[in-house]
């Protein structure tokens, strides 16, 4: 089916999020959105899935005009849309979520009534049935087996890792036998595993005719996978490129200027130890070990990357460091023990904090933009006096912080959880890396970000250590990890099991985060020798 959109135009009061855009995509063509955040990728694909209304512009669905008012349109039109915040219901199953709101029934008899012995239809009152859960059953499956989505329908989605969500959402398109298909940020959350599957997915389904539109921030992801790029800045198409086109022009086109792609950093100069953590062990979510007996070492003026597959304990052992989880073991930041201290008290104490999950620990959706960039100060001067805020200052901090780390917002005083993904980070960023700590703790702190964010981002983390911070980097970007570590600590189930320099070819590292042991490592010593678990004091 072809697809086309004309003149699409949506404003948000004084804001233009879509700027007359013209989109062609043409059947069995895998068609790549690529554009900063806030650029409006999304509110696009939201007009073309009925989510919001356009104030210009028309749909045409094979060149015929197609009013869509509502997702229920869209799927008569045979649209499918996978948001990036998955709409699944924890609690049910992959059959029940896939069947939601087109659910298969068994007919029973109509209601009746009892007349002198005689059974007459009730008028008014609705057939019964049951749902069909056998058939359910069946369709995930047919499904799952045509396309190599390997999905169980009987498994909680709350139970699922969020690759395997991803393949429910695809599925739940399909079933609705969505013709054009789009994928927003599909791979924000997903490992490199899971990355490739999902690409093999959508060649597969591209192969079989339908249409897909690829929204991403990702110049190596488009190139990989995208049939036509098409480029978005600022709510307008400023350009369309075939996938060979070279990371630095796209990267130019997305952000209006030219852009830095590698970090440039000096040599770290590391002086005195910040964080000592010995013997560090935690528990999962199921009783198990997630944590193994860690011990590490971060200095003043140096950043110590992380790298491992995710699930291999990094998790928890940012939110045992920040105090979320219990934990043995010890923990002291410039020699004060913080093992047991809350985290209130570890922020205090001089520790910056970007989680892993921005939407579940690092905002409150519904306060203010103003109010998230205050939420670890907001009781300390200037912000408040005695019980009292300082509303003024707060928003004059806040308006600040926004020109800084280019928060597209149309107001400090705009919910958080009205921003993209990509914006949302940058407030997170912003509030953590906007005060004086001793160390920064970021878990994938450029999960979501474009690449001029990204630039900007790396630029400040290195800035951090500059400035005398120690900091510890979490991040499934071996990419990042690379370019921004001095030192890297390889995680494998739990454990520490190397320390190399930012230097050991990627197939090494890559065997080392597997399990296996790289040559020239001995999988448990660093660079100068110190046993990985036991480093020594000096």
């Amino acid at each position: 089916m072809k697809l086309e959109l004309r003149g699409i135009t949506k404003r948000f009061g004084s804001l233009v999020a879509n700027d007359h855009i013209d989109l062609v995509v043409q059947p069995g063509e895998i068609r790549a959105l690529l554009g900063e955040n806030g650029a409006g990728k999304t509110t696009l694909m939201n007009v073309l899935y009925g989510l919001v209304q356009p104030d210009e512009g028309e749909i045409l669905l094979d060149d015929q005009p197609t009013a869509i008012h509502s997702p229920r349109d869209a799927i008569r039109a045979r649209i499918g849309m996978v948001h990036q915040h998955f709409m699944l219901v924890p609690v049910f199953t992959v059959a029940e979520n896939v069947t939601l709101g087109s659910e298969r029934v068994r007919g029973l008899a109509t209601p009746a009534v009892n007349l002198g012995g005689l059974r007459i239809p009730a008028l008014g009152l609705p057939s019964l049935g049951l749902l069909d859960r056998r058939k359910a059953r069946r369709d995930v499956l047919e499904l799952s087996e045509r396309f190599g989505l390997r999905v169980d329908p009987d498994a909680l989605v709350e139970d699922l890792p969020v690759g395997v969500q991803q393949r429910v959402e695809i599925i739940k398109a399909l079933l609705r036998d969505a013709s054009v298909l789009v994928l927003d940020e599909p791979t924000a959350v997903l490992t490199p595993g899971e990355t490739d599957d999902l690409f093999r997915i959508m060649r597969q389904l591209r192969e079989g005719g339908r249409s897909i539109i690829f929204i991403s921030h990702k110049l190596k992801e488009v190139q990989a996978i995208a049939d036509t790029i098409t480029v978005i800045r600022r709510g307008k198409v400023v350009g369309e490129r075939p996938p060979d086109t070279s990371d630095a022009e796209l990267a130019s086109l997305m952000v209006g200027r030219s852009v830095q792609l590698r970090v440039t950093k000096a040599p770290a100069s590391p002086a005195n130890v910040v964080l000592d953590v010995q013997d560090l062990s935690v528990r999962g979510e199921r009783g198990e070990h997630s944590v193994r007996g860690v011990s590490f070492q971060v200095r003043a003026g140096e950043i110590l990357g992380v790298a491992g597959v995710q699930g291999n304990g990094q998790t928890e052992l940012c939110e045992a460091l920040m105090g979320l989880r219990p934990s043995a073991g010890s923990v002291h930041l410039d020699g004060v023990d913080l093992s047991d201290a809350s985290t209130r008290d570890r922020l205090r104490a001089g520790i910056g904090y970007i989680p892993e999950d921005r939407s579940e620990d690092g905002l409150v959706a519904d306060f203010s933009v103003a109010d998230n960039l205050v939420l670890d100060v907001y009781d300390r001067p200037p912000y408040a006096s005695g019980i009292a805020l300082n509303l003024t200052a707060i928003r004059d901090s806040a308006a600040g912080r926004i020109e800084e780390f280019d928060v597209r917002t149309t107001s400090v005083l705009t919910p958080a959880g009205t921003l993209s993904g990509g914006n949302q980070q940058k407030v997170v960023v912003a509030r953590e890396m906007g005060r004086d700590v001793k160390l920064l703790l970021a878990s994938q702190p450029t999960r979501g970000l474009d690449v001029g964010s990204i630039e900007f981002v790396h630029k400040r983390l290195v800035a951090q250590r500059d400035a005398g911070a120690a900091v510890l980097i979490v991040s499934s970007e071996l990419d990042e990890i690379y370019a921004l570590a001095d030192r890297v600590a390889v995680m494998y189930e739990g454990r520490i099991v190397a320390f190399c320099p930012p230097t050991v070819p990627e197939h090494e590292l890559g065997l080392l985060m597997a399990g296996g042991e790289a040559a020239g490592t001995s999988g448990s010593r660093d660079g100068s020798g110190t046993p990985a678990q036991e480093p020594e004091q000096s």
